[in-house]
């Protein structure tokens, strides 16, 4: 009986304390608001809040910046192992590149030399077909003079005034035609050639006749080649000679 009386006291006394302990708990708690909380109590809770946001904050951050860390730290040590692969292999990529400018330099020299060599070979062959050409050019100038003769020889008998009853100045005639007709064609086969400017009425140039005099003629254009004293000759082309020759000049 005494027991359960003492136990039924302490009962009490604890509910009793427990009701008078939780409302001053709660006060303790940084979130509380009652009505009976103080000024000082507020201002103590919020610091504490803003205190433990702060480290929360910087615990995140903490955390989102090492990830990063560790890969700069990563990056930095891949850029070392790339240097390092490269200072190995810059000997091998230096003797490449070593070569390739030998190679480079001998294309171009070799290039330089075959169009060295071409040139060449065109202005030789050039010399020697020159030379070929013109080899007579002496020989011609000597041999000319006797055709010149020949020619003024047929122009001395005309062939009008030749007595039919003369056969002897008929036959030397004819063979002296003869003979300037074969010697003619002999000489152009090897590219000799006599030419009249004033049969084709040519105008008067300068680089291939010789002008002695002029005269005026109306029925004729200035600079037109009327009269040839002295005809022409060329070997392949070139004028060795030049035509003698009369201009029209009516100003």
């Amino acid at each position: 009986m005494i027991r359960r009386t003492v136990l039924n006291q302490s009962t009490s006394i604890h509910a009793t304390l427990r009701r008078h302990a939780a409302p001053q708990r709660l006060s303790r708690h940084p979130f509380y608001r009652s009505s009976f909380t103080s000024p000082q109590r507020s201002w103590i809770a919020s610091r504490w809040h803003s205190a433990s946001a702060e480290q929360n904050t910087s615990t995140a951050q903490d955390s989102a910046s090492q990830p990063t860390s560790e890969g700069g730290a990563s990056a930095a040590e891949d850029a070392v192992a790339q240097e390092q692969a490269q200072v190995q292999e810059d000997p091998k990529a230096e003797e490449l590149e070593k070569k390739n400018r030998e190679i480079i330099d001998l294309k171009d020299r070799y290039l330089r030399q075959v169009a060295e060599f071409r040139n060449l070979q065109e202005r030789t062959k050039r010399e020697v077909q020159a030379a070929k050409d013109f080899a007579l050019q002496r020989f011609a100038k000597d041999l000319i003079d006797s055709v010149d003769n020949l020619d003024r020889a047929l122009l001395t008998v005309p062939e009008d005034k030749i007595d039919a009853d003369n056969k002897d100045l008929v036959n030397l005639r004819s063979g002296l035609k003869m003979t300037d007709t074969i010697l003619m064609q002999t000489l152009k086969k090897h590219g000799l050639e006599r030419f009249d400017p004033s049969d084709t009425k040519e105008k008067f140039d300068p680089n291939r006749h010789e002008a002695t005099f002029q005269v005026p003629q109306p029925d004729k254009e200035d600079g037109t080649v009327f009269h040839t004293q002295q005809k022409g000759w060329a070997l392949n082309g070139r004028v060795i000679r030049a035509p003698k020759v009369g201009v029209v000049k009516n100003s």
